[in-house]
């Protein structure tokens, strides 16, 4: 089978090698253009395009695929599988795949249809997540489920469980060829009642509000860690935090730091309290919470807000 492979980010990474490494016909690659990156704003590649050309594998990095339908059928695919792609496919592309178009997607469908499925699953304080292969339909991640693969959310920041997500969608990727090569496709229905959302992060979504609850503020750390970071203000500059942990109640106002000391900085919340381990100061490299204090930057009585 003759698959066509669209992905980009970091994540998308590990099911196209994987599929390269079991001996999978993959004729192309399809990812976004490049994009200014960093400070001096470089033109820089995705992830998949510096890999797929790191192996010699055709790379096309359409602005907007939904122009190229031509270009994508003179590929001559039997499948596309598509995993974090970042554009929407046109019914004219989905038509092109004989075998049909296959999504890698990072969570329990219906489950966080749209664009933050990791991070959402922290937030919600799911136990459980995992990847969904679907086929691939028009409307938001609402196609039928081919297969399901589970891994645990613990204590995991957004960082450590793409990772595991990531290594589990390419076992999943591997998996799904396996089937639809034998035909043996046997399709779930999505109920599309107990379908939810999840919208793209943005960087005023991760500001911390320490009036909250202590469980509430640490997964909200750990689900925009290590981007774009959970962050807020000590002496008016930008604080990212990086990890914490809930800790037994110190008393103190909201915000209040109540302690700092080489096990960490601990903040009352509206209820309970948190310990930050880990964090970046504005302009500065990330470090563990006992550098930071190491260093005189922080002591009890300070206030976060």
């Amino acid at each position: 089978m003759k698959i066509v492979y669209a992905g980009s980010p970091q994540f998308a990474v590990a099911p196209l090698k994987e599929l390269l490494d079991s001996g999978e016909e993959v004729i192309a690659v399809i990812t976004q253009p490049d994009r200014p990156f960093g400070r001096k704003k470089t033109l820089t590649p995705t992830p998949v395009k510096a890999f797929a050309l790191s192996v010699g594998l055709p790379v096309y990095d359409f602005d907007d695929i939904r122009k190229h339908t031509d270009d994508v059928r003179a590929l001559g695919g039997d499948i596309m599988m598509t995993c974090a792609y970042g554009q929407i496919l046109s019914e004219e592309i989905l038509n092109l795949f004989s075998g049909g178009v296959w999504n890698l997607h990072a969570s329990l469908l219906p489950r966080f249809r749209g664009a933050s499925p990791i991070q959402s699953a922290i937030l919600a304080g799911e136990r459980d997540t995992g990847v969904t292969v679907m086929k691939t339909e028009k409307g938001l991640d609402c196609g039928d489920i081919l297969l399901v693969k589970r891994c645990s959310v613990g204590e995991k920041t957004c960082g450590e469980l793409s990772e595991e997500l990531s290594l589990l969608s390419a076992k999943a990727a591997v998996e799904a060829i396996a089937l639809l090569r034998a035909g043996n496709v046997q399709l779930l229905l999505q109920d599309d009642g107990a379908a939810t959302y999840c919208k793209k992060i943005k960087k005023e979504d991760a500001r911390l509000d320490f009036t909250g609850e202590a469980e509430e503020l640490a997964r909200k750390v750990r689900a925009f860690s290590p981007a774009p970071a959970a962050y807020c203000l000590l002496r008016g500059g930008a604080l990212n935090i990086l990890n914490c942990k809930v800790v037994e109640e110190r008393g103190g106002k909201a915000g209040e730091v109540t302690a700092a000391d080489k096990s960490g900085i601990t903040v009352a919340c509206g209820k309970g309290s948190i310990k930050i381990t880990s964090l970046q100061p504005a302009g500065g490299r990330a470090m563990t919470a006992a550098d930071f204090v190491n260093g005189r930057k922080i002591k009890a009585g300070d206030v976060l807000d």
